[in-house]
């Protein structure tokens, strides 16, 4: 495992840039302000800005009040707004991805793609429709179903994609015709910052509204009367409290943890298939909901695949995002790191490290990529989320233990299954219980296919025609083509 402690320079300058925050069309200072910390040095190389609740009402009644004239705007008008967005952010593509590498610590490469998928969402949803639907016509009555939207959308952001998710949400939400209040991560605001800057002058006052958050506003923003939807991309623990908060009855999309599983079956060619799941297992080093976290692999072909997946990760660079020659990242802030020592005292004390296992010296939250072998899944290393490079391999011997096993978990959002005999595949896949299963992939996601969790894991879905809908409300026209009293 190679550590390559070198950062390339960056292009952008930040150390006396000011960050603002966007309020009723207004570019403002917060009420505080907090540093912002590159995860691969563990130093401040920003300033954000923070709202208190005086200036979080203000976002969220601004919100409210452009909501009155933007649902009316033509969709002609809305659509035209997102492609000038879109071609603002790739006008700043470069800039965007250092910030997110800067403040997130994933490598460049991968902040440009993230860059590059915030543009590919915006612009399928820009491509959506959503005219009328005629239930029934007939001699009697027409009935058709409209789509409206439902008035202020909070959009909570999480630190592990803080640009593309920031879009993902936004764009949906002002093409149905609602008006939004976005609060990214206390730990990564810069991204939500540079989404103000690019849309204060393109959208009406108050229709977009970004408030930096310092670790505090969320619940009151949740609760707020204004709010009409959250948006949330988080934990299962604080999302349930967003689900509970607040006195109105608000719709919710709740994208939330994971504990994906990934069935390696009997036939699978080994050495193809553990390339794919290491990269699945460990991207953006190991914190997304929907990583491989538990690797079953028949026990006919254990020896050979916990080698493979253990060469992998004693080979990859780490270090610094800004150095394009490194494949992961540090963690992303000294919280993380404290709970992937924890994790990897479980995994010293219940299984067998047989790649990574340490703590890298230095500056920066840095960890190497750790294999974990002969573990029980009693441990917690197994049976909880584990958002850390940190992954356990297990044997089985029987398919439908293997598969009572996968779905022994509270959480239900993407599981995968490998082999060469692909029908074989597909049909144990059918049995495993989350919102996406994947054959011989995991985690490919696109904008046109819903995304959403089961169980713990989530309500409502993302992307695709339903993640739209989900920012709308059904209203229904029944139109009686001549007058029927007392029907």
């Amino acid at each position: 495992m190679t550590l390559q402690t070198d950062p390339a320079l960056t292009t952008i300058d930040l150390s006396t840039r000011t960050f603002k925050q966007l309020i009723d069309g207004q570019l403002l200072e917060g009420a505080s302000s907090q540093s912002v910390i590159d995860p691969a040095t563990g130093e401040a190389f920003a300033v954000a800005p923070v709202a208190d609740e005086q200036q979080a009402n203000e976002a969220c009644l601004a919100a409210a009040r452009a909501y009155i004239g933007w649902q009316k705007t033509a969709y002609s008008d809305r659509t035209h707004i997102l492609e000038q967005i879109a071609v603002r952010i790739e006008e700043r593509r470069q800039e965007i991805a250092e910030i997110i590498t800067l403040e997130n610590g994933k490598p460049i490469a991968e902040a440009e793609g993230d860059v590059d998928a915030a543009v590919t969402w915006l612009r399928y949803f820009n491509s959506l429709r959503l005219d009328p639907e005629v239930l029934r016509e007939d001699e009697e009555s027409r009935i058709e179903v409209h789509r409206k939207p439902l008035g202020v959308v909070l959009g909570i952001i999480p630190w592990n994609f803080p640009f593309f998710q920031t879009i993902y949400k936004l764009a949906p939400a002002l093409l149905a015709g609602n008006t939004i209040v976005l609060k990214p991560a206390p730990t990564t605001p810069l991204n939500a910052m540079i989404v103000a800057e690019i849309v204060h002058d393109l959208v009406p006052a108050g229709v977009v509204n970004v408030v930096g958050d310092g670790g505090e506003i969320g619940p009151y923003l949740s609760a707020h009367p204004s709010i009409a939807k959250v948006s949330f991309t988080g934990s299962t623990t604080v999302g349930k409290k967003v689900l509970a908060s607040g006195d109105t009855v608000k719709r919710v999309v709740l994208e939330l943890g994971g504990n994906d599983a990934a069935v390696v079956l009997a036939d699978a060619d080994i050495p193809a298939v553990a390339k794919g799941i290491f990269e699945k297992a460990f991207w953006n080093t190991g914190q997304v909901c929907i990583n491989i976290k538990r690797i079953y692999v028949h026990a006919s072909q254990y020896e050979e695949f916990c080698s493979e997946l253990a060469r992998h990760a004693a080979k990859a660079k780490i270090g610094p995002g800004m150095n394009r020659d490194n494949e992961f990242g540090p963690l992303q802030n000294a919280r993380q790191l404290q709970a992937a020592k924890a994790a990897l005292d479980t995994a010293a004390r219940d299984g067998k490290i047989i790649a990574g296992g340490n703590v890298i010296d230095g500056p920066g939250y840095f960890v190497e990529l750790t294999v974990v072998r002969d573990i029980d899944e009693s441990s917690p290393l197994v049976s909880e989320e584990t958002f850390a490079p940190i992954r356990s391999v297990l044997k089985y011997e029987d398919i439908d233990e293997v598969i009572e096993r996968a779905n022994r978990t509270d959480y239900g959002l993407g599981n995968s299954v490998w082999g060469s005999d692909v029908e074989r595949a597909t049909t144990v896949a059918r049995q495993l219980e989350s919102g996406t299963v994947w054959v011989n992939t995991h985690s490919a996601v696109a904008p046109d296919v819903p995304f959403g969790g089961r169980k713990q894991s989530g309500l409502g879905v993302e992307f695709g025609i339903e993640g739209l809908l989900e920012f709308t409300d059904s209203s229904i026209i029944h139109i009686a083509k001549r007058a029927n009293p007392g029907t």
